[in-house]
């Protein structure tokens, strides 16, 4: 396709790729640097995978053993992070799939071309997890996304407002009543340990990584990952709703141009962020033992995880809103330095920079968590994880982090795409016109 600042027409005969991807100049802070901080929670709410040796109580999910710090640690991560991080991943994920559908039908192809590209992308998406999973991380959440947005790009990106609102209600419906309600029946009535099924399996067992046989290893992680993948991926109603909400307000370009929805971001990032943290704590506290409940509760299908999970999508809302409100203040700060006559100075500063140039690169960034995480820590690989505590590995993982914005800062700087993005972007835009 020539270069041109004018589109060329739509019709059915466009081609799937109207144009490659977004280019530098195109590119806003918000959503680089919420993707560069979401790494950061990811690898924190991951840790309790690799502490293979500790032993974990009725949620599976959290060790109950370890020092005063490691049971801080622990209080913190449930409270704010756990089943928090991954509705803000969702929500990044819906908003980034309406800008590639928007970026292409902008650019003269058609709606059901955009949708096509979607399609491809999911599918490679798909792959590069299932890849993920059978070398390094049973937890992929890459799969699970691609299956959900084959789904949702099929049905609702070429949709209205009033349809991508609806639908996400309609999932937040279906959580509620699947549930939410039922757990908030069992809190009224007094009966906590009613339905739950206590102690659930510990998530080290089927994420694999206190299996000192890689083969075995390998296994148990690709069924974890069929299952994560095919279940959130269809019937995940949660993550459903953020992507769709997601999409909404991609169509309003909220991250790009968060200075026309600040009374939205601050409301979202309050409300969103109590209604999280307050869902979190009855969690937090049963597990550290400052409230006795019965051990049902705090098991899979419980009244406890099922609040906890739930409020976490407020939680992932309301992150979200705090880094577009974050990043806003890094835009006005630097209007005011370069009208001052501070000029390049003014700018974002260094970390922030960096941690955006980590969210340009989120895939490979996510990736390279895995492959300083799993080989390390795992019986199959070093085995370093039956050392570590809640607050040792809780900084080895902040470490880990440290390294890929360190990594993605020089990438940054040379002008190099990540390697994960390079990859992907040639396997997607194949088709592209070239110089688009």
């Amino acid at each position: 396709m020539p270069d041109s600042p004018t589109p060329a027409p739509r019709s059915p005969a466009s081609p799937t790729v109207a144009r490659g991807p977004v280019r530098p100049g195109e590119r806003a802070l918000a959503p680089d640097l919420a993707r560069g901080a979401m790494l950061l929670l990811i690898v924190l709410s991951n840790t309790g995978f690799h502490l293979w040796a500790a032993r974990h109580g009725a949620s599976g999910w959290q060790p109950v053993d370890g020092s005063a710090v490691d049971r801080a640690v622990q209080f913190a991560m449930i409270a704010t992070l756990d089943l928090r991080t991954y509705p803000l991943f969702a929500f990044l994920f819906g908003y980034g799939m309406m800008r590639l559908h928007q970026r292409q039908t902008e650019a003269g192809a058609s709606p059901r071309a955009g949708v096509a590209l979607l399609r491809r992308r999911s599918l490679w998406l798909v792959a590069f997890g299932s890849v993920h999973a059978f070398l390094l991380m049973a937890g992929d959440i890459t799969g699970c996304y691609g299956v959900a947005s084959l789904l949702l790009g099929w049905l609702f990106v070429r949709r209205g407002d009033r349809v991508l609102l609806l639908a996400a209600g309609g999932a937040l419906a279906l959580l509620f009543l699947t549930s939410t309600l039922p757990a908030l029946v069992e809190v009224l009535a007094g009966e906590l340990g009613r339905s739950g099924d206590a102690p659930s399996e510990p998530t080290t067992e089927v994420y694999a990584s206190g299996e000192p046989d890689r083969l075995a290893a390998a296994g148990t992680r690709m069924a974890t990952w069929a299952f994560v993948t095919l279940g959130g991926g269809l019937l995940g109603f949660g993550g459903h709703a953020m992507m769709l909400l997601g999409c909404w307000a991609a169509r309003r370009r909220v991250l790009e141009r968060p200075s026309a929805h600040l009374p939205l971001l601050r409301r979202t990032a309050v409300a969103g962020v109590a209604v999280g943290w307050s869902g979190g704590l009855p969690s937090a506290l049963g597990h550290v033992g400052a409230w006795h409940v019965p051990a049902d509760a705090m098991a899979e299908g419980g009244a406890l995880p099922a609040l906890h999970e739930a409020t976490g999508l407020g939680a992932g809302l309301g992150y979200v809103a705090l880094f577009a409100l974050f990043a806003h203040r890094v835009a006005v700060r630097a209007e005011h330095a370069r009208a001052a006559g501070a000029g390049a100075a003014g700018g974002p500063g260094r970390v922030v920079r960096a941690v955006a140039a980590l969210g340009k690169r989120s895939l490979s960034g996510y990736l390279a968590h895995s492959l300083l995480f799993a080989p390390v820590l795992a019986a199959w690989g070093l085995g370093l994880g039956r050392h570590l505590s809640s607050a040792t590995m809780a900084a080895y993982a902040c470490g880990v982090w440290l390294v890929t914005v360190v990594a993605a800062d020089a990438c940054e700087r040379a002008g190099l795409p990540g390697p994960a993005e390079t990859v992907l972007r040639r396997l997607v835009y194949r088709r592209s016109a070239r110089g688009g």
